[in-house]
């Protein structure tokens, strides 16, 4: 008998997904303001240039390796265990975790091995979240709807992505804005940079998360291994490799991970790549306009941020394709890696500002159709484990094509190496409109039926 999600799911799903984005803001508020503090209060001499980098990189790993590779273990656990249970514990412990960052750095005894260590724990309690949390769309939304839903939360990522900097960096100059004559009539007057309230409020969003989601439904599905006693015999690591096992026996679900491992091969190293268009690609452009590096870093962000917005906006009200779904996922794509070869080779800011919001728009679309297409197929039981695994091969590529692009960015044009990997992405989707198996992937009736030849 099909799954019908709750009456009020929908409805739900809204509730819970505006606790979520203001959390996701939050979030990014934190990661702005550790950026800062690493800068300016721990290593901020010119001369601690290598200590500054080797601190962003290990800080960077220290939450990456544990939300990526503990993802299918907290998969596994998603589906063993009340999902709306995980989601309020992680989400208070990571509060927990903010404030006790907070309460560190008002007594200045924070270091990096401190910061590293709470980056681990948070990255720990993120993974196990996010099972929980991709686990419980398809239980709160009815299948019809799964992409306009996927669509809110692809506009949630790009909203945080233009709100978060922009007002962790005014909370963080409040107390110098601040008057002197105000003095401890404001609570944040004495500190010396609004670093810890940015912190605080991200507690205090994850502290939201949890009173929303004590206050609302959401189902977990029953398994259908359980013994008469309501037992589970599989362990836990059998869990895991169940979820790998279910994707292994389905090509075209794993031609589908496969085309998104290649787009994060071409997409993770734009956050080292970019930086490096402005300052050296577009500077006779900038220059002619009276750009600074900072003014046009910032122009090709908020383009990329609002392009997000709109791409989400668009599946969010157009709700996707019914049918079809995997051309919701190659099309954009497609056009996404043939934007990322102009990104690369314009040398006019301007052009690159364009491509950077239409790249960017299409995020959004092809995450909300692919997301669409694992949870209408994927048993509502396997969701946790079956996603974890998934993201652990599609995102696995990303540390080694950060490292590898950079190296070779600094050596050769990186323009070039950018507009490279955009080439091999959109040849690579090319290919896939032409993937007998990956272009049945909605048709369930056959993928159940290859898994089990």
């Amino acid at each position: 008998m099909a799954y019908a999600a709750p009456h009020h799911g929908f409805r739900t799903f809204v509730i819970v997904w505006l606790a979520q984005s203001l959390s996701v803001i939050g979030s990014g508020m934190t990661g702005f303001a550790l950026n800062v503090y690493l800068a300016q209060v721990l290593y901020p001499a010119p001369e601690q240039k290598p200590e500054l980098a080797l601190a962003f990189t290990v800080l960077n790993l220290g939450f990456t390796i544990p939300f990526v590779f503990g993802g299918p273990l907290a998969g596994a656990w998603a589906d063993r265990h009340d999902r709306k249970q995980i989601m309020i514990v992680t989400n208070t412990a990571n509060g927990l975790v903010s404030l006790l960052t907070v309460f560190l750095m008002l007594s200045g005894s924070l270091q990096l091995w401190m910061l590293v260590s709470i980056g681990v724990l948070a990255a720990a309690a993120a993974a196990f979240h996010l099972a929980a949390f991709d686990a419980s769309y398809a239980m709160l939304v009815p299948d019809s709807l799964l992409p306009r839903a996927n669509g809110m939360m692809q506009t949630t990522w790009s909203i945080s992505g233009i709100v978060s900097p922009a007002l962790a960096a005014f909370i963080i100059a409040l107390p110098a804005l601040l008057p002197r004559e105000v003095g401890a009539a404001v609570p944040v007057a004495w500190m010396g940079n609004g670093t810890p309230l940015v912190i605080a409020i991200d507690a205090l969003t994850f502290f939201l998360c949890t009173a929303v989601l004590l206050l609302v439904h959401v189902p977990s599905p029953t398994r259908s291994d359980l013994t008469t006693g309501g037992r589970i015999e599989q362990s836990l690591w059998a869990d895991v490799r169940e979820g790998a096992i279910y994707i292994r026996h389905r090509p075209p679900l794993l031609w589908l991970v496969a085309t998104f491992t290649v787009a994060n091969l071409a997409l993770a190293p734009a956050g080292v790549i970019i930086p490096l268009l402005v300052k050296f690609n577009l500077a006779a452009d900038r220059t002619a306009r009276g750009y600074t590096f900072e003014t046009a870093l910032a122009l090709l962000g908020v383009a990329g941020g609002v392009g997000g917005i709109i791409g989400g906006l668009l599946v969010t009200t157009w709700g996707g394709l019914k049918r079809k779904r995997v051309y919701g996922v190659l099309v954009p794509m497609l056009l996404a890696g043939v934007l990322q070869v102009v990104y690369g080779f314009s040398p006019l800011v301007l052009v690159s500002a364009v491509a950077a919001f239409f790249g960017a728009a299409m995020h959004p679309v092809l995450n909300a159709h692919s997301q669409a297409i694992w949870q209408s197929h994927t048993p509502r039981e396997l969701q946790g484990r079956v996603f974890s695994i998934r993201r652990l091969i599609a995102w696995a590529v990303m540390p080694v094509s950060t490292a590898s692009a950079g190296g070779l960015a600094g050596v050769l044009d990186p323009g070039y190496v950018f507009a490279s990997l955009g080439l091999i992405w959109a040849v690579f989707c090319t290919a896939q409109l032409f993937n007998p198996y990956l272009l049945r992937v909605d048709d369930k009736a056959w993928l159940d039926g290859v898994s089990k030849q």
